[in-house]
């Protein structure tokens, strides 16, 4: 179960780095369509994630009474909570940008994927930060 929810932790990374790579000045057609499935693949990889720790939280590894009380175990899911809610704004504007080439031909505005591309910085930076939370808490610190 560790390893499936480590996997699903670098997937979830991985694929939040490929949009951002993928969602800059000068972006293409092909680039326009390729987004929302790399945010599907983002959003996927983030349920598994979730998924297994949950499973991990309640089933294996230390248990509820090792974590809950933690306050680095509650930081960390505020750091999962915030990029949630941080990526539905990237998301819909994905979704948008799809839509408007299909029925259009156009592409988005440099503002909008300017505006995209930072919440996605953000999402990585808060991302980056989750491994130390775990660290922490796994080592019982903050206890």
């Amino acid at each position: 179960m560790a390893y499936l929810h480590y996997l699903a932790i670098v997937l979830t990374a991985g694929f939040l780095t490929a949009e951002m790579a993928v969602c800059r000045p000068g972006i293409g057609a092909e680039q326009v369509r390729l987004l929302p499935r790399l945010d599907l693949l983002f959003f996927v990889s983030a349920l598994l994630a979730l998924a297994t720790g949950l499973l991990r939280l309640f089933f294996y590894a230390k248990g509820l009474g090792f974590y809950l009380p933690n306050p680095f175990f509650i930081v960390k899911m505020a750091l999962y909570l915030a990029i949630a809610l941080l990526s539905i704004k990237p998301s819909l504007a994905f979704i948008r940008w799809r839509k408007t080439l299909l029925a259009s031909g156009a592409l988005p505005s440099p503002d909008a994927i300017a505006g995209a591309r930072r919440l996605i910085h953000v999402e990585l930076a808060l991302l980056a930060l989750m491994p130390l939370m775990a660290v922490l808490m796994a080592r019982g610190i903050g206890r």
